[in-house]
């Protein structure tokens, strides 16, 4: 049982942190950042939704959003935005049901196998958001990283390059935090299942079992000409 309860409070701290990562992720501004800092007096950073400008002197930042999302953007930007929402969202709901499932709430406190099976659609679920979100950042990073390349290589320079940012790193790091977690609640599941239906030995259960077998047994070697005596001795005390 201990082993079990550690295995939903580490898989708890890990969703908790990676569903905050991949929410932040999603929702700054630096997903590409300039990589020519010794050059520039301002560090330019691209977000998934709008693009600021810092200056390094005074600290004041400025900030312009994207057009609208029915506007046309890169098909970078709009995949990785799909992806980004579908972890934000799956994780969410993953860490929602996995606080149900903890021992220590009372939620269906009578009811251990469906709180455990409560965690096993949880671990599922951060295992399926931790997909879109390690995709979506990937690729995102890769994409920058082979645009960068592919520009130093021709000997291209277009004013400003840019590296993926602290942003795209948040994502990797809550995707594989989903991951995590995930695994962790999945195993929890596999290796503590025989051990929830330890409700069916509990006190309780075991209390009603002895003496429904001793009203069978009691009544099972009763003996007969006992019962007709003690029916007889009523009648006459009755007359």
């Amino acid at each position: 049982a201990g082993m079990r309860f550690f295995l939903q409070y580490a898989g708890c701290f890990f969703a908790f942190f990676s569903t905050g990562f991949l929410i932040a992720s999603t929702w700054t501004d630096c997903w590409m950042v300039n990589a020519d800092d010794s050059l520039e007096v301002s560090t330019k950073c691209r977000g998934l939704w709008w693009e600021c400008v810092t200056n390094v002197f005074d600290g004041i930042q400025t900030c312009d959003e994207y057009d609208s999302i029915f506007a046309e953007h890169p098909v970078k930007l709009v995949l990785t935005r799909a992806m980004m929402i579908t972890a934000d969202i799956l994780s969410g709901f993953g860490f929602l049901f996995l606080v149900l499932g903890l021992d220590c709430v009372k939620f269906l406190p009578d009811e251990p196998l469906i709180k455990l099976r409560i965690c096993l659609v949880s671990g599922v679920m951060l295992l399926i958001a931790g997909l879109p979100g390690i995709t979506g950042s990937v690729w995102y990073a890769v994409d920058v990283y082979v645009e960068r390349s592919s520009l130093v290589f021709h000997n291209v320079f277009l004013g400003i390059q840019y590296k993926f940012g602290w942003s795209c790193w948040l994502g990797m790091a809550g995707s594989l935090g989903c991951f995590l977690s995930g695994s962790l609640l999945t195993c929890c599941m596999y290796l503590f299942r025989e051990t929830s239906s330890g409700r069916l030995h509990s006190p309780y259960f075991l209390r009603k079992g002895y003496s429904s077998a001793g009203t069978i047994v009691t009544n099972v070697h009763l003996p007969s000409t006992q019962t007709a005596t003690a029916k007889m001795y009523a009648v006459d005390t009755r007359v």
